[in-house]
């Protein structure tokens, strides 16, 4: 019989979310071709459950060359039709844009800093911040840290970075361990 496991109510019991968060979610992340498509995904998700994008990501993954910023920049207005009448991904016009646009802007701040991940990780002082809520009522939305990265990447011409989404990227990239107190993830206080 397998073992069962206490996990943020969040993600329920779909397999796919159980997977996520096992192994994804909260887990540190130094990469910056990873970190930009989760910083994609994160805005794609804006008005949605992170399990719609989840479930969509392989095929996001497809459409948008594997997240490959030099030719996403690079999109067409044939290209772009073809993005909006594909049902596999959430056909947002402003959402496909802002994938576009934040390319551009991912490939102009990393020639000016050299790393994205360092970049975004400035926020944290370069370690993951551990939250210390004990009930779900005290779990954070945004953050200093979350409003000072949108106020950041805002100015670098990014989209779909409000502080919320930002947040849940910190969260998602392990900059925060936001894992809940009985969760088998939950880093020791």
């Amino acid at each position: 019989m397998p073992l069962l496991l206490n996990r943020c109510a969040w993600c329920s019991d779909d397999p796919l979310y159980q997977n996520y968060h096992d192994h994804e979610w909260g887990v540190p992340l130094h990469d910056d071709q990873a970190l930009f498509e989760l910083l994609c995904l994160e805005g794609a998700q804006a008005g949605l459950s992170w399990i719609t994008i989840l479930k969509k990501r392989a095929h996001y993954r497809l459409v948008f060359d594997g997240f490959d910023a030099q030719k996403m920049a690079n999109y067409d207005a044939e290209k772009v039709a073809s993005l909006l009448s594909d049902a596999g991904i959430i056909r947002n016009r402003a959402k496909v844009a802002a994938f576009i646009g934040n390319a551009t802007a991912y490939l102009k701040l990393r020639e000016e800093t050299g790393s994205f991940a360092d970049f975004l990780w400035q926020f944290v002082n370069h370690q993951t911040i551990i939250s210390h809520w004990t009930s779900p009522k005290d779990a954070l939305a945004t953050s200093p840290e979350s409003e000072a990265m949108s106020k950041a990447l805002k100015k670098r011409s990014f989209k779909f970075v409000g502080p919320t989404i930002c947040y849940a990227f910190m969260q998602a990239s392990g900059m925060v361990d936001d894992h809940s107190p009985d969760c088998w993830k939950r880093h020791p206080s």
